[in-house]
């Protein structure tokens, strides 16, 4: 009677095998690349960083505008400039080359540049639910086949 029962009890720990085979590989697959994975924080974590670095290149932009600005705003002489480089001048000036200063541009002032974030990259939750199923069947199928031999094999 014990060794009926150590037997059956044998055999159905052999078929929960495919059970626990699924329940591992979802969660071994969720974990390193399912929504909230480990790949997804990682880019996540990479996009930060470039979000960071953005955001230092505006500040920079900024504190560059910041004291244009400033000097448009109380130097009359940094005025005077910008203004003939825009093409303005006073009715009575005229305007005077000077060799050796190359040509002086008005270079367009940019704002900075629009940073878009894409979404991270994983396996959808119900792909790791299908390959984890087909795992944890092939596992079952593959026991159940080497009951069958075992006992044939009787």
């Amino acid at each position: 009677m014990a060794k009926t029962t150590v037997n059956r009890t044998m055999r159905v720990f052999k078929y929960l095998m495919g059970i626990w085979t699924a329940i591992a590989v979802y969660t071994l697959f969720s974990f390193l690349n399912g929504p909230s994975g480990m790949s997804a924080y990682n880019y996540l974590l990479a996009e930060r960083d470039r979000q960071l670095e953005n955001v230092k290149n505006l500040g920079n932009i900024n504190e560059d505008l910041e004291r244009t600005r400033f000097n448009l705003q109380y130097d009359q002489d940094t005025l005077m400039v910008h203004a003939r480089l825009m093409g303005y001048g006073q009715a009575d000036e005229r305007y005077v080359r000077i060799v050796g200063l190359g040509n002086m541009k008005n270079d367009p002032v940019t704002a900075g540049n629009v940073y878009v974030t894409s979404n991270p990259e994983f396996i959808s939750d119900k792909s790791i639910k299908i390959g984890a199923l087909f795992a944890g069947l092939l596992v079952f199928v593959f026991i159940f086949m080497l009951e069958i031999i075992e006992s044939k094999s009787r």
